[in-house]
């Protein structure tokens, strides 16, 4: 299958080999204490650089911002130090790569990090979990339910905000092309966007002019410590688990696109629902993504190679990524182009920690 998948892209003048994009994906394999990554870690994204670009795993840009355990950072010099070891490896094979930077903001647990998680407001979000490891015998995580959070005060804002222009610093020291704000899923910058889960009286709460402000202004920080070429952001319109079903998330996230096209940035990454029966993202708001985001457009999410070339052929994305996929297909996209049969996961107890290559970095490459 040869499709427009494989063609080569450049994106804001960094050239990828083809359309393929490796999607973040937690694994929680970081090296303890620190959360530091590590050889292993460097494996597993060499395995996959079949792919134009790769998206890492989400990376706390402080401790604060940590809402799992044994997920990578970005703040301390060990951590960097680990970075460039993968970093080196992927562009040594031939590929592209962004960190992903995250604050996870209200879904986190004094158990995760010793802190109580901070959000805009104090409500917290019902039904909502984060995991652990606690010894048990088959080294599974533990579900945990999040904690109330602490209302950020302006100094919280101004700390978050400096904590992301620094962790991008920090990314570009360890090598990366650029890095992912993340700020889909639930997440900080999501909980400041919509309407439930922001209740604030003060500038960045209230209209929707308000909530788009910590993500313009994160943004802003970003792009100028290393410029717009450097920089994307990820956005979940279609995504309301972690409570966070908000009736006005459409009309705030295209408000929120005009402002990213003022400022510039690189692309936009549509984080779409992968399970079964989730919602399909109408094709009017594709349009007008497309109409008013001039730079990349990428679509994640549960997508064949089918879908993202008919979404690539109609010009209504750059670039598709794929998740799952590439973690049980290192060479995904020479499977997809021979049509051969792909590794399914092997048991699902790897897919979140682990300390060896089992369920990581030992899923087979095509025979040759």
């Amino acid at each position: 299958m040869k499709t427009t998948l494989f063609t080569p892209y450049n994106m804001n003048g960094i050239s990828l080999k083809n359309r393929f994009l490796m999607a973040p994906m937690t694994r929680s394999r970081a090296a303890q204490p620190g959360d530091i990554p590590n050889k292993l870690m460097a494996t597993y994204y060499g395995q996959r650089t079949s792919a134009g670009i790769i998206i890492t795993e989400a990376t706390q840009i402080s401790l604060q911002a940590k809402g799992y355990a044994k997920t990578p950072g970005i703040y301390t010099p060990e951590q960097i130090k680990g970075w460039k070891l993968i970093t080196e490896e992927v562009h040594k094979k031939g590929s592209k790569i962004f960190l992903q930077l995250w604050h996870v903001g209200r879904v986190s647990s004094s158990r995760v990090n010793g802190l109580q998680p901070i959000g805009p407001s104090s409500k917290i979000a019902k039904e909502t979990n984060v995991y652990i490891f606690d010894g048990a015998p088959n080294g599974d995580a533990t579900f945990i339910p999040v904690e109330e959070p602490k209302e950020m005060n302006p100094n919280d804002i101004k700390q978050v905000i400096e904590e992301f222009k620094i962790a991008a610093k920090n990314a570009i020291d360890a090598g990366f092309d650029g890095v992912e704000i993340h700020g889909a899923n639930g997440y900080l910058i999501d909980q400041f966007l919509r309407s439930n889960s922001n209740i604030r009286k003060d500038k960045y709460g209230g209209s929707k002019e308000n909530r788009i402000r910590i993500l313009s202004e994160i943004t802003h920080a970003v792009v100028n410590e290393i410029g717009t070429d450097k920089t994307g952001v990820r956005l979940s319109p279609f995504i309301s688990f972690k409570d966070m079903n908000d009736p006005e998330i459409l009309e705030t996230i295209m408000l929120a696109v005009k402002k990213l096209e003022e400022i510039g940035i690189t692309y936009i990454h549509l984080c779409e629902a992968d399970w079964d029966d989730a919602p399909l993202i109408p094709i009017n708001f594709r349009k007008e993504l497309r109409n008013t985001f001039s730079k990349t457009i990428i679509a994640t999410g549960n997508k064949t190679p089918e879908e993202a070339d008919e979404l690539l052929q109609e010009n209504l994305v750059d670039l598709v990524g794929f998740g799952r996929s590439f973690l049980t297909n290192p060479d995904y996209p020479k499977r997809v182009e021979m049509n051969l049969k792909m590794n399914e996961i092997i048991d699902n107890h790897t897919l979140f920690g682990g300390g060896d290559t089992r369920g990581y970095t030992d899923y087979p490459f095509i025979k040759k």
